[in-house]
């Protein structure tokens, strides 16, 4: 058997794989934030179908970090009911489930909030505007309240941890990152003032958590901005977070400023090198300058692909999201002996019925699906005729 198939430990949580469900956007909670039962049956099937750990689509832990209508909340106790049906649905099936914590920054909705962004400095927009407000110490003291209070909830609701969102050019990739960065104050300018806010951050959702239950991040490993992150801070910024107790790094690249071809959830195979992941050679990277865990995601469609990352030490899990809408069995199907290439043609589909308000799913799946049962029935109806 494959050792990406093997029982293992990360973080104090036993896995039954090596194969991770990363975060993306559902669109699958209430006006209010509520889960809405469609998303337990989502995170079930993905379960069921063999993933070792699921990370859900990011939570907002305080009202004005909300990026869209449908996002689920942390932000206040009455979410917890419907987050612990959602951890129960996973556990029940098998798997293990961690909460995403994310906070939009510059890019939350003034529509869904009723309030202005606010971000760590106030970034221009392609216009000039700027597109938020800079956070006073007064705001970043609090955000980091509010995060560990909503790690405090997932605890509470039964998910096995959490994974604060530092990725993609949400609020703590912003702080990150000197392209969005332009503090003068203690939470600027150098790669350790800037990575404070996240240590701060982390440090309270241990001290709510306590020291066993796991924290994870989620970072880019380059911005793909000129005067963005790269590789090389991001070796910096990942150092800092091991020192200060983070549990594992995921990471990813890109922002919705990137150049063309590099934002987060790139089309078809463009920029995807001869081995098949796009942050490859940063991962390798980062597993020699770290010893806590690495999990990579990232145009990774190919079971020998995922095989090679674990073999060469690249990485330590595998983490996918596109591939597991289009076939949240996947996994199984791989382990059952059928390794045959991921079915997902990254044509970012999946996004359209997420963003009119019908929930995650594959529309290019669900035609095909569709054709399928036609094609039995007309056959069925021949025969009949026959």
């Amino acid at each position: 058997m494959s050792t990406l198939f093997e029982q293992n430990t990360l973080a104090g949580m036993t896995l039954r794989n090596r194969f991770i469900r990363s975060a993306t956007f559902e669109g699958m909670g209430s006006d209010n934030g509520l889960v809405k039962p469609g998303l337990n049956g989502k995170m079930r099937e993905l379960a069921d179908g063999g993933v070792g750990l699921i990370i859900t689509g990011h939570t907002y832990f305080s009202i004005e970090g909300k990026a869209s209508p449908g996002k689920v909340a942390v932000d206040r106790d009455e979410c917890i009911p419907g987050l612990a049906h959602m951890a129960a649905a996973v556990h029940m099936n098998g798997g293990k489930i961690i909460l995403q914590l994310g906070h939009a920054g510059a890019m939350a909705s003034t529509a869904c909030t009723g309030q202005e962004p606010a971000g760590p400095s106030a970034i221009p927009g392609k216009d000039g505007k700027p597109l938020c407000r800079e956070m006073s110490l007064d705001d970043i003291d609090t955000l980091t309240e509010n995060i560990a209070d909503g790690a405090r909830r997932a605890k509470k609701a039964g998910f096995d941890g959490v994974q604060i969102h530092a990725a993609h050019g949400y609020l703590f990739s912003q702080f990150l990152s000197p392209y969005f960065n332009k503090r003068q104050d203690e939470f600027g300018g150098s790669v350790e003032n800037r990575t404070k806010i996240v240590i701060m951050a982390l440090k309270k959702i241990k001290a709510v958590t306590g020291g066993g239950y796991p924290v994870l991040i989620k970072i880019n490993s380059d911005d793909f901005i000129d005067g963005g992150i790269n590789p090389d801070e991001m070796l910096e910024i990942a150092q800092l977070l091991e020192k200060n107790g983070i549990d594992a790094i995921e990471i990813s690249g890109g922002t919705h400023f990137s150049k063309e071809g590099y934002d987060p959830v790139r089309k078809g195979n463009r920029a995807i090198p001869d081995h098949g992941a796009y942050y490859f050679k940063a991962a390798g990277k980062l597993k020699q300058s770290v010893k806590v865990p690495v999990i990579l995601v990232g145009g990774i469609r190919a079971f020998d692909t995922a095989q090679n990352i674990i073999a060469s030490k690249a990485a330590d899990y595998i983490a996918m999201s596109r591939p597991l809408i289009r076939e949240p069995q996947l996994i199984k199907r791989w382990e059952s002996g059928n390794t045959a290439r991921a079915s997902c043609e990254s044509c970012n589909s999946c996004f359209r019925p997420v963003l009119t308000g019908k929930g995650l799913y594959c529309p290019v799946g669900e035609r095909l699906k569709k054709q399928a049962m036609q094609s039995i029935e007309q056959e069925r109806e021949a025969v009949l005729q026959a």
